[in-house]
């Protein structure tokens, strides 16, 4: 698909239609008017753009970097997959083709290549995204988009600033950005963010990755699977503290299996950089001191909404303590006219979350009720097995409902495509309350990214466990796990 045009930044920002400029145009004036005004291009973003678009508003989205798309297509979501994609299958031949039979005389790493294929991948699906602009006829603007009082947005682009005016609504969608630690500050190359941590040149000999949290297991398995050693630091007791007890040690104990060292309570007191390789300084359980030195840090301990340089308090878009929006259930703001959804909100920080919010207040506009339902949105963490959750913890669903929680689980390898696939690892455990509803589904295994969509579609409805064990699965399939761990709600397993 065609990629949107890139302004110069010698030329003040345009707006583009249909992919054509439209600055040298005689009504330019008027084409700055629109109906509603989107500003971020990212996953929110961008889909709001296109639901807007859709239910007939003359829309706009504005975004600062040259590519549309946010974090989750560039520096995110997509990479850090196609790079955990080309470590699983460097894994998989070096350690399990020899149990299939499969002989090779050496495997061998191109970084390079990884990295170029990853880069072909963000590529292609950011021009995708281009491409339905313009399919959408959204008007697409480089720039930083700023608040300009009423329901009026600056855009501004190599010094040069162009004004817009909406309509409708204004779309505040900016996402989030990577937190700084301030005992190890960013300087790109010997202490990074996830972004930087995406385009290693080469496998470093020693990483160590300083918070336990999904983004840093994700990238600290893919260096670890290419060889390096790995070592994560966490102030908490254990990695993913909102995670299901039960699966997070399962997945803190399958890591450890697969070479990533953790030091849990314990805090980076400092980076020292000034001798070629940085050594990281760190107080452990009782305050013990030490120092780990490394190749590369990668600081991944959350990220932050980026409220900033968009004058959104001096237009009256009042933040929390957090620095996040406020808004109410529609996403509207303390600002009239002006709406915010995804990273900037509370909630999750999932693109998503986003996407959905993005549709819902689209929605809301054309007076048609979008809504989001926030005890139904699946996280999923993309280690190797994966883990992936929807609704409650076992720990919430009996502080809430105490005995009248029941648990079904399944073990993976007892499933028959788990074992043809030589992936024996993990569970599935269902979580039901009063009525049999179903309250939570936790997986830990092969492909539990995909599988945690039907849990979450059964959630939706108010499903019960016998609604998932009385639906027919195919066979051999990793979903019959799930049925199973239905069935073992009511005692009635059929394959253990």
């Amino acid at each position: 698909m065609e990629s949107f045009n890139i302004l110069r930044k010698d030329f003040p920002p345009r707006l583009y239609t249909n992919g054509e400029p439209q600055h040298d145009k005689k009504d330019f004036m008027a084409d700055s008017t629109f109906d509603v005004i989107v500003i971020g291009a990212g996953p929110g973003g961008y889909v709001a753009a296109i639901r807007a678009a859709q239910l007939g508003f003359n829309t706009a989205i504005i975004e600062k970097n040259k590519t549309l798309g946010g974090t989750c297509l560039n520096v995110g979501c997509i990479p850090s997959k196609a790079l955990l994609d080309s470590s699983e299958l460097y894994s998989i031949a070096s350690h399990q083709f020899k149990n299939h039979g499969i002989k090779v005389d050496s495997v061998g790493i191109d970084v390079p290549t990884m990295i170029a294929r990853k880069n072909k991948v963000v590529d292609e699906l950011t021009r995708g995204v281009a491409g339905l602009m313009k399919k959408n006829k959204i008007t697409v603007v480089e720039g930083l988009g700023k608040l300009a009082g009423g329901m009026k947005v600056s855009v501004e682009n190599g010094g040069k600033a162009t004004n817009l005016e909406a309509t409708k609504n204004i779309l505040l969608a900016m996402g989030s950005v990577s937190t700084q630690l301030p005992t190890a500050k960013f300087d790109g190359k010997q202490i990074v963010s996830s972004t930087e941590a995406l385009d290693f040149t080469e496998v470093p000999k020693k990483l160590v990755v300083v918070g336990g949290g999904y983004i840093g297991l994700e990238l600290g398995s893919v260096w670890a699977r290419l060889g390096a050693e790995v070592v994560v630091v966490e102030m908490l007791p254990q990695i993913c503290p909102f995670m299901d007890g039960e699966t997070r040690t399962a997945l803190f104990r399958s890591l450890q299996r697969q070479g990533l060292e953790f030091r849990l309570e314990t805090k980076v007191s400092g980076v020292d950089t000034s001798k070629g390789r940085p050594v990281v300084k760190v107080v452990g359980p009782g305050g013990k001191e030490e120092t780990i030195e490394c190749d590369k840090v990668l600081v991944s301990i959350g990220r932050r909404p980026l409220t900033e340089n968009a004058n959104l308090e001096g237009a009256g878009v009042e933040l929390d303590e957090r620095r996040r929006v406020k808004v109410d259930d529609h996403y509207q703001t303390t600002a009239p006219g002006i709406s915010a959804i995804g990273d900037l909100i509370h909630g999750p920080m999932l693109a998503h979350k986003a996407e959905e919010e993005g549709i819902a207040w689209a929605e809301n506009l054309a007076g048609q009720g979008g809504h989001v339902n926030y005890d139904v949105i699946p996280s999923v963490v993309y280690t190797w097995p994966e883990a992936a959750s929807v609704g409650l913890t076992e720990e919430e669903a009996r502080e809430k409902h105490g005995d009248e929680v029941k648990i079904g689980k399944f073990q993976f390898m007892a499933n028959g495509r788990a074992k043809a696939m030589g992936e024996r690892e993990g569970f599935v455990k269902v979580i039901a309350g009063p009525r049999d509803i179903v309250l939570g589904v936790h997986i830990f295994g092969p492909r539990a990214s995909d599988m945690i969509a039907e849990a979450a579609t059964v959630m939706e409805f108010n499903g019960t466990s016998e609604d998932i064990f009385r639906t027919c699965h195919g066979h051999p399939t990793l979903s019959e796990a799930l049925k199973e761990a239905a069935l073992g709600v009511h005692g009635r397993v059929i394959s253990a």
